[in-house]
């Protein structure tokens, strides 16, 4: 899998999710065995290009390369001076957001309420292409509603501007995140382009990802709210689509050790006082399907400190030897078997 003179190392990618995929977040994934990140979406509006919000989105010091930002807007020009910003502190690749169905996105007209005004979406295509001189990509729905689906045409758009990857998401703007993904546009995508092809959209496990691939054709597949808590899926994906075989379920005290780098990468960051509540969800995301998590999570949520955050971890994978040396999802299978 390559973009432009970047060769990656696998084709199994970190969405892009905004409170999320920080820079602690992505090197985490990576290191887990992701073969590219892409950051959390950032303004094309120059005017808050130096809050301190929009400062640590652009923040890649560190992080294995490629370093790859995303940016959202609706003016061509403020898109194209955005990703020269962008390039100019480090980026590497740029990718445009047409994809995020958020209402207070869209109700800039960004977003994905840019898709069905296929005019502008060609004008800002072009704006960004060729304002910098780094691989540009695409992020984007099937359409903006079931009724209204123009993939394809975006997709040809897209290439013809000198888009260099395509990901899309298999919903429309209206779908949000309900319902399930449906995969047969990514295929004519897919085939109607000759540019690499990214499968984004309910990617929740080895088997579903090798499913997704085979039935689109894809050259890749995006992971987002799977990896929420389990950064090791990167890797599980992997190996499975490599061998066909699955890699056993991580150890207790890897993912204790693990939890302990990445929040003290987080607090590192935020800064303490940010770093302890932001460090919540991620915290919750870890826990949720393991044998007493709700509690613990429910307990975690009122202490006050990084310290206090990290021996709560400490104690809580402690207490999870108790049912073997790996991690046992048994709340998520009791939920299965239910």
């Amino acid at each position: 899998m390559q973009i432009g003179p970047h060769i990656l190392r696998n084709n199994v990618f970190v969405a892009p999710m905004a409170g999320v995929t920080d820079r602690p977040y992505r090197q985490l994934c990576k290191e887990l065995g992701a073969g590219y990140a892409v950051s959390e979406m950032a303004a094309s509006n120059p005017r808050v290009w130096a809050s301190e919000k929009s400062a640590r989105r652009l923040d890649h010091a560190g992080e294995m390369e490629p370093k790859a930002v995303q940016i959202a807007g609706s003016d061509p020009q403020e898109l194209a001076e955005c990703a020269k910003h962008n390039v100019d502190k480090g980026a590497q690749i740029i990718d445009i957001n047409m994809g995020c169905p958020v209402k207070k996105v869209c109700n800039n007209w960004c977003g994905s309420a840019l898709l069905p005004h296929e005019d502008l979406v060609e004008r800002i295509l072009h704006a960004v292409v060729g304002a910098v001189d780094v691989p540009v990509t695409l992020k984007f729905r099937t359409g903006w509603d079931r009724e209204n689906k123009n993939a394809l045409r975006i997709a040809r758009i897209a290439e013809q501007a000198g888009i260099q990857m395509l990901t899309l998401h298999g919903r429309t703007r209206a779908d949000g995140y309900t319902g399930d993904a449906e995969y047969d546009t990514i295929a004519a995508v897919k085939a109607s382009v000759g540019i690499p092809v990214v499968a984004n959209g309910d990617i929740t496990s080895p088997e579903k990802a090798r499913f997704v691939l085979d039935k689109t054709g894809a050259d890749a597949v995006m992971v987002g709210r799977a990896a929420q808590g389990r950064p090791w899926i990167f890797r599980e994906i992997d190996h499975y689509l490599r061998t066909g075989t699955h890699l056993p379920a991580p150890l207790v005290a890897e993912v204790a050790q693990l939890m302990d780098e990445h929040l003290q990468a987080h607090y590192a960051f935020y800064g303490e006082r940010k770093g302890m509540l932001t460090a919540r969800k991620h915290i919750g995301w870890y826990v949720r399907d393991l044998e007493g998590g709700e509690e613990f999570r429910q307990r975690m949520n009122r202490l006050e400190s990084t310290q206090e955050q990290l021996q709560s971890v400490k104690e809580f994978f402690e207490s999870q030897w108790k049912y073997g040396e790996r991690l046992q999802y048994r709340l998520a299978e009791e939920m299965l078997a239910a």
